[in-house]
């Protein structure tokens, strides 16, 4: 390579596509090498494409973005970071749906629905039925009026069961585990059915094209018992953490809601100021930084001396990444890293080869996670003695307790002057590691404060 040390203009010049099969690589001047030439036409093409799609995001954000995420579905990494980049744009993704839903992401009344491509379980050929299905006889009424009109030897019953629990019923009926458990009985029924219309034995009500209903009157019960699907007994819904489990199994990510969501938003939270995963590449070398994520995966890993560590797989709403628990931290930590807990982790930024991971320096479930919060007045606030006395009665504490490690509560100042409301976080030097003893003596100093759970609404 060679650096330009010189340049001059030549007005305006005819300037030509050099259509080279390999790489665009020139001699130039005493024998020396200028790699990767591109020429005018190509900057041209590239600003070009750059102001195409820049106009289509600004102007048609929805279309936009539902072809982005079709065009990177193969890519879970990307699909996750234009779901969260969705999100910031006020773009709602929206679960698979059997009665709106097509091949591939589409936007759909301001929202960007998951194509039927997107969930496992579901191959090419149940898609095709489907579709068909719906666009022959209309809109699916129910899981019955849904088994009745597809091929159920080409959906079969795992690609249902893959449908309901990824929330594709969910606008008939809301109730996924209903749903399921009347699954295994109306499929039979379908099937049956299916048998009968195969075999020329379809019964009046086919013939006369008539359909079941659970609303005939009481004179027509007989005909009731012939044309209503089997049902089975009522059962309640999921829990909203299995559901949301499921749908994260079945498309790679958590889509009508995500366990840190809520958490992400509070209040509280921000006063911790957490970094998104995708922003830790932007971080210096060492940077201690502080994230809410999810742990997808614990890999314990044996040092060379003997000692247990960890490698983990961890998510936020942005992206996917990998943090290390070194032996020390580990010894201290380990209970608490299970598969899908909700974790606040602290710790340094370590780079190599342009990868960015998590070097873990302390982690705490987000639900266990308390904070002391010191109201103060403006007087107090803007009154160097009154600082000091804060820091002294901070410090006593570690000291007297003999606390060797880093407070693990964060102590939080609020400063209060007519509507206007301040939150200052103080240094992690001055978190404490007992809230009910900081509550006591911060009282004693005349400060007025009080524990709040870093989950609570505030």
């Amino acid at each position: 390579m060679v650096k330009i040390v010189s340049r001059k203009s030549l007005k305006t010049q005819n300037v030509y596509d050099i259509g080279l099969e390999r790489d665009h690589n020139f001699v130039i001047k005493n024998g020396l090498i200028a790699s990767n030439c591109f020429n005018k036409s190509h900057s041209t093409a590239y600003g070009y494409v750059t102001y195409q799609t820049a106009y289509l995001k600004a102007n048609y954000p929805l279309e936009y973005m539902a072809a982005l995420l079709t065009a990177n579905s193969g890519d879970k990494d990307k699909v996750q970071k234009y779901i969260a980049t969705c999100m910031n744009m006020g773009i709602q993704i929206e679960s698979p749906d059997i009665n709106s839903s097509e091949v591939d992401f589409t936007p759909s009344g301001g929202k960007i629905l998951f194509g039927l491509s997107a969930v496992r379980n579901v191959g090419e050929n149940a898609r095709n039925c489907i579709l068909e299905a719906r666009e022959e006889g209309g809109k699916f009424k129910s899981l019955a009026d849904f088994c009745d009109r597809v091929d159920l030897g080409t959906v079969n019953r795992r690609t249902l069961q893959s449908l309901i629990n990824c929330g594709a019923f969910d606008k008939i009926n809301s109730n996924r585990n209903q749903l399921i458990h009347d699954l295994e009985p109306v499929y039979d029924w379908a099937q049956s059915r299916a048998r009968d219309r195969a075999s020329g034995q379809g019964n009046l009500f086919d013939l006369l094209g008539g359909t079941w209903s659970n609303n005939t009157g009481a004179n027509n019960q007989g005909m009731n018992t012939v044309l209503n699907p089997p049902k089975a007994k009522e059962v309640p819904d999921l829990p909203p953490q299995e559901k949301l489990r499921m749908e994260k199994e079945l498309l790679g990510f958590y889509v009508s809601d995500h366990p840190l969501k809520s958490i992400r938003k509070s209040e509280s939270t921000k006063l911790l100021s957490p970094i998104n995963m995708t922003q830790l590449k932007f971080q210096r070398e060492e940077a201690m930084v502080c994230v809410v994520v999810m742990l997808n995966n614990v890999k314990k890993v044996i040092t060379k001396k003997g000692d247990p560590m960890a490698i983990l797989q961890i998510e936020d709403l942005t992206t996917t990444g990998e943090a290390v628990v070194f032996p020390k931290t580990y010894e201290r930590i380990n209970s608490i890293l299970q598969v899908d807990a909700k974790l606040i982790i602290w710790g340094k930024v370590d780079k190599k080869d342009d990868q960015a991971q998590l070097i873990v320096d302390d982690a705490e479930p987000v639900e266990n996670v308390e904070l002391v919060l010191i109201e103060m007045t403006p007087q107090q606030a803007a009154t160097i003695e009154e600082h000091h006395k804060l820091r002294t009665i901070l410090k006593d504490l570690k000291e007297k307790s003999g606390e060797k490690e880093k407070g693990k509560i964060p102590v939080i100042g609020i400063i209060q002057a007519g509507n206007s409301l301040q939150r200052v976080r103080f240094g992690r030097q001055y978190w404490v590691q007992d809230s009910t003893s900081a509550i006591m003596a911060l009282h004693n100093g005349r400060f007025f404060a009080r524990i709040q759970p870093l989950t609570m609404k505030n």
